[in-house]
């Protein structure tokens, strides 16, 4: 096992690969899961709403809350969210259970 780091060892150095789960993740068709799922939780076009109002000039007619958002917190990877999903259903584990183990 070689590391690019003195203070960083690889993951496979820390986990028990004979684990069931780690052979599990191993066997698992990554990309088909990826590639299915990916596109539900894409960010979506919106169409927004008009706001009609006036002001000094008359009226006016704005377009709001439309387009592809930008904000909002960074996606995690669709790797992890399925297997926290599946760790989650194979051992009956509530949301605090999954964070704790």
């Amino acid at each position: 096992m070689q590391t690019s780091d003195f203070c960083r060892s690889r993951i496979d150095g820390k986990i028990n690969l004979s684990q069931p789960l780690a052979g599990l993740a191993k066997r698992l068709r990554w990309a088909l899961i990826v590639a299915a799922v990916l596109a539900k939780f894409e960010r979506q076009s919106r169409t927004g709403q008009s706001l009609d109002g006036a002001d000094l000039f008359g009226p006016t007619a704005v377009r709001v809350g439309g387009g592809i958002s930008i904000g909002g917190r960074p996606n995690l990877p669709i790797r992890l969210m399925a297997s926290l999903i599946h760790l989650k259903n194979c051992f009956s584990l509530s949301d605090d259970d999954l964070c704790a183990r």
